[in-house]
């Protein structure tokens, strides 16, 4: 009687690990296993499981083969940057849209929008779904000569440009700087090595990636963000039912603070001598100057790559508009 009483009782403890769904996932974090992204997401594959989710994690330092070996069916998921989830899903893809989220505040009013239930059709396209979005941290231009504090003067610099990122290759053009073809693997150490002037990168790749090397003695970060970055956990449509999908995009959102503790942590961390201050007056150009290529972007005109996805950029001008309503921007006859 007591083995049988032991019996039903061990059947009925492994019942709910024996239902879980197992989901395979490739994590890019450029550090490893060890990566703050990686372990983000660890925590994200724990509080799943108990939702019904159990999370396998591959860790990738190459985020191009995480996502080669996502297309190739080695893993149902993926965790990476929202650049190279584009091709997956444009809408959240184009959230690191040049200047187009100036505030951290901003991108907490965003996030909290498109986690909405209602938002659920806007994350599934082409046969994929978007189960999650964290911030990584805004990105910032690193350069090796404080000098270099203007638009105008990135006119003939090189900067090391991720060569699968077409918004960013557009933008180098534009102010008439040379691309100097690059990957996430490699752009750290072509600044570091003065094989490049500039690189964009959020606060961590300072320690993380070593890039005080790159900036030296003379250089330092120019204090605008560029794009606000985020890594964005993507599976085959139908690799987690709709109830599950919305679970993991409301798991994640309630990690934003926690990521933005990190990110947080990270920029604090940098000595502030090594920060470039950029006067009001001329972010208020930089501003308009960035608006105008992501409408360029966003219809794919003047010779400018279609990327954005017009209804994001839509949905980021109410956003800014709503927080700085004093923008020129909010009475543009060209509102994006």
């Amino acid at each position: 009687m007591i083995r049988e009483s032991l019996a039903a009782l061990s059947l009925a403890a492994a019942a709910p690990l024996a239902s879980a769904q197992t989901v395979s996932m490739c994590v890019f974090d450029v550090i490893g296993a060890n990566g703050d992204v990686y372990n983000l997401v660890k925590d994200y594959a724990l509080e799943m499981k108990a939702h019904g989710v159990d999370f396998n994690l591959r860790p990738y330092t190459d985020e191009g083969v995480a996502v080669g070996d996502f297309n190739a069916g080695q893993c149902d998921a993926v965790a990476a940057t929202d650049i190279r989830i584009r091709p997956f899903n444009r809408f959240t893809g184009s959230i690191s849209a040049v200047g187009a989220i100036p505030t951290y505040d901003d991108l907490e009013t965003l996030l909290a929008t498109i986690v909405q239930p209602k938002a659920a059709s806007l994350m599934r396209s082409d046969g994929y779904e978007v189960l999650g979005i964290v911030p990584v941290g805004a990105g910032y231009l690193f350069v090796n000569d404080r000098s270099i504090n203007t638009a105008g003067k990135l006119a003939g610099k090189r900067m090391a440009t991720l060569d699968y990122q077409r918004d960013a290759i557009h933008m180098v053009n534009h102010v008439k700087a040379t691309v100097v073809p690059s990957d996430i693997t490699n752009f750290a150490g072509k600044f570091n090595n003065g094989s490049v002037d500039t690189a964009y990168a959020p606060a961590f790749a300072y320690e993380a990636l070593e890039l005080y090397k790159g900036i030296g003695d003379k250089g330092g970060i120019v204090d605008y963000p560029l794009a606000q970055l985020t890594v964005q956990i993507v599976a085959r449509e139908g690799a987690l039912d709709d109830e599950s999908a919305q679970k993991s995009r409301e798991v994640v959102w309630d990690m934003f603070s926690q990521a933005m503790n990190m990110i947080e942590s990270q920029e604090k961390a940098i000595p502030e001598k090594q920060w470039i201050r950029i006067p009001d007056q001329d972010i208020t150009g930089y501003q308009e100057m960035f608006r105008e290529n992501r409408l360029e972007m966003s219809d794919g005109v003047n010779d400018a790559p279609s990327v954005y996805d017009p209804r994001m950029m839509s949905l980021l001008s109410k956003i800014r508009c709503a927080s700085n309503p004093g923008a020129s921007e909010c009475t543009a006859d060209n509102r994006e």
